[in-house]
C-alpha cells in the first residue's frame, strides 16, 4: 500500500475516532460539567493514558518497529514470528508487575501527578478510587499497542486506526446510561475506561492471525531481538514521549490553580489532538515503518525522500491547523460542549488555553514527523538530548506562570503556552540534528511550498476572524444555530485555503510521494 493511500486510511479511521472524542467530551461536559468529580476522573484517566503514550505507543513502538522491520527484510517468517512472541510476552511481563504495583500505590501516584488534589480530600479519594479501575487498561492497551506495530510492519493500519473507536463508544454509554448503577456516577467512566481496553485488544486478534502473527506470548529475557528492543527502549522512553511529559506537567501545576483549571486543559488538549492525531501521529506511524525498511536496506537517498515527502505534508495541514484552531477556539467550544453543566464561563476559560495549544501545533505535529527520522535508524539517544531541553524549558516557563498567574484565570492558558513553546524548540532541534547528520536533506521548492502554504492559511485566517470574532454571539445563540454557523464557517474556510492554493500555483503532483 502508497504511503499516502496507508496515511489516508490511517488518518481517515482517526478522524472517525477524534470526532467521536468530541462527542465523548460533549457528554462528558454535559452530564458532568467542569465539577470536582470530572477534575477527579481526568486524573484518573490521564494517568494510565499518560504511561500508554509513554511505554507502549512512545518507548516500545518506536523500538519494536525497527527491530521488526529488520527482522523482517532479512529473516525468514518463523524469525519474525518467534521475535513477536518473546517481545509481546516480555512486554507482558513488565506491564503486569507495574499494574500490579500501580494498583496497590494510588494513593502515591495521585500525589505525585496531581499534587494539589491533597488539599482536597474529597476530590483525592475520588482520583485515588478511580485510578484503581482504570490503570489495568495500560495492560491492555500495551499489547494492543504492540499489535499495532506488527500489524503497520504488514502494511495493514486499519485495525489499529479503528481501536480508539471502541473506547470512545463505551465512555458514550457509560456517561449515558452506567450512572445510574453507582453511587459515584462519575465512577462509571472509570470501568468504561477498563472495559474499552478488553474490547481494544480482542479486536487485534483476527487481524495477527490473518498476517500469521498471532502467537502466545512467550518472555524470554535472553533473545538476541528483544535485548535489543530494551535496549532501545529505554532513551526512547522519555525522547519519543516529551510531549506528554509537558502536558502532564501541565495537569500537575494545574491542581495548583483555580477549580476547573484542569479541565479547561483537558478539553483544550481534546480540540489540540484532533489535526495532531489525524495528520501528524498518521503521518509518523505510516513512514515509520516504510523508514526503517529503507534504512535497513541501506537506501538513505529514498529514506531523505520519505522524510522530505511527509514533512511537505505535515507544513500543509498544520499551517492552516494551527490559524484556524486560534480563529475559531471560541466557536468551537461552544457549539461542542456549551450544554448542561458547563458554562458560558467555562467556554470562555477554555478559549485561551486553546488559542495558547494552537501556536505550538507546528511543533507538536513536526515532532511526530520528524522524531521517525532517528528511530527508524535506532537512533534513540540524540531525541533524549533535545527532548531534555525541551522538557527543561517547559517545565521553567510553566513553574514561572503559575507563580506569577495562581489566583488569576489565564493561569491555565499560560502553561499551554509553555507547553506549546517547547514543543516547536523540540522540533527545531530535531530537523537541525537530522540536516546536520546529513540523514535528511530538503528537496527542491521548498522556499515557494513555505510561500503558498503562508499566504493562503493568512487569507483563510483573515476572512474567519472578520466573520467569527464575536464569541458572544456564539454563546447566546442556540445549539443548531452554533452548529449550522460553525458548519458552514468550517467548509468556507477549507475551501478558501484549498483555492488559494490553487491560485498560487500549488499543483499536487509537487506532493506526490517518493
Amino acid at each position: 500500500m502508497s504511503l499516502f493511500r496507508s496515511t489516508a486510511v490511517f488518518g481517515g479511521l482517526t478522524m472517525v475516532s477524534r470526532v467521536l472524542g468530541l462527542a465523548r467530551d460533549v457528554v462528558i461536559a454535559n452530564v458532568f460539567g467542569s465539577s470536582a468529580a470530572t477534575d477527579a476522573f481526568f486524573v484518573a484517566f490521564k494517568i494510565p493514558n499518560f504511561m500508554r503514550r509513554l511505554f507502549a505507543e512512545g518507548a516500545f513502538s518506536q523500538a519494536f518497529v525497527p527491530v521488526l522491520s529488520e527482522y523482517r527484510t532479512q529473516q525468514d517468517q518463523a524469525a519474525v514470528r518467534a521475535l513477536v512472541g518473546r517481545a509481546s510476552g516480555t512486554l507482558l511481563l513488565i506491564l503486569l508487575v507495574l499494574t500490579i504495583a500501580a494498583v496497590l500505590a494510588s494513593d502515591y501516584l495521585v500525589m505525585l501527578f496531581a499534587p494539589g488534589f491533597m488539599d482536597d480530600p474529597e476530590t483525592f479519594g475520588m482520583a485515588a478510587d478511580m485510578l484503581r479501575i482504570t490503570f489495568p487498561y495500560l495492560l491492555f492497551i500495551s499489547l494492543v499497542a504492540c499489535a499495532q506495530g506488527v500489524l503497520n510492519t504488514y502494511g495493514r493500519f486499519g485495525p489499529p486506526a479503528f481501536a480508539p473507536v471502541l473506547l470512545n463508544l463505551v465512555l458514550i454509554a457509560s456517561a449515558w446510561w452506567w450512572t445510574a448503577w453507582f453511587d459515584e456516577p462519575i465512577k462509571a467512566l472509570a470501568w468504561g475506561v477498563f472495559i474499552a481496553g478488553i474490547l481494544q485488544l480482542l479486536l487485534m486478534l483476527p487481524f495477527l492471525r490473518a498476517v500469521g502473527m498471532l502467537t502466545l506470548p512467550r518472555p524470554n529475557w535472553r533473545d538476541s531481538g528483544v535485548r535489543r528492543i530494551m535496549r532501545l527502549m529505554l532513551p526512547a522512553l522519555f525522547g519519543s514521549s516529551v510531549a506528554q511529559i509537558n502536558l502532564l506537567v501541565d495537569t500537575i501545576l494545574a491542581s495548583f490553580l483555580i477549580t476547573g483549571s484542569v479541565s479547561w486543559l483537558y478539553y483544550s488538549d481534546r480540540l489540540m489532538e484532533f489535526p495532531l492525531g489525524v495528520f501528524g501521529v498518521a503521518l509518523g506511524t505510516v513512514i515509520l515503518p516504510r523508514l526503517s525498511s529503507e534504512h535497513a536496506a541501506r537506501s538513505p537517498e529514498q529514506f531523505s525522500r520519505t522524510l522530505d515527502w511527509a514533512l511537505r505534508w505535515g507544513v500543509l495541514i498544520a499551517t492552516p491547523a494551527t490559524v484556524g484552531l486560534a480563529v475559531m477556539a471560541g466557536p468551537i467550544l461552544a457549539t461542542l460542549f456549551q450544554h448542561g453543566a458547563f458554562t458560558a464561563a467555562d467556554t470562555r476559560a477554555a478559549t485561551l488555553s486553546v488559542m495558547a495549544y494552537a501556536i505550538g501545533l507546528h511543533g507538536f505535529i513536526l515532532v511526530k514527523v520528524l522524531s521517525p527520522g532517528f528511530f527508524a535508524r535506532q537512533d534513540m539517544t540524540t531525541p533524549v538530548k533535545y527532548a531534555a531541553v525541551s522538557m527543561v524549558c517547559n517545565m521553567v516557563l510553566s513553574i514561572t506562570a503559575v507563580m506569577l498567574l495562581m489566583d488569576t484565570e489565564v493561569g491555565h492558558a499560560a502553561l499551554a503556552l509553555a507547553t506549546g513553546i517547547a514543543a516547536s524548540l523540540n522540533a527545531g532541534m530535531l530537523f537541525t540534528g537530522l540536516r546536520r547528520r546529513g540523514v535528511y536533506r530538503p528537496g527542491a521548492g521548498w522556499g515557494r511550498l513555505l510561500l503558498q502554504v503562508g499566504l493562503a492559511s493568512a487569507i483563510m485566517g483573515g476572512v474567519l476572524l472578520f466573520g467569527m470574532a464575536d464569541l458572544q454571539a456564539w454563546i447566546d445563540g442556540t445549539l443548531l444555530e452554533r452548529i449550522g454557523a460553525l458548519f458552514g464557517w468550517l467548509l468556507l474556510g477549507m475551501a478558501l485555503y484549498g483555492a488559494s492554493l490553487l491560485l498560487l500555483g500549488l499543483r499536487p503532483r509537487t506532493l506526490r510521494e517518493p
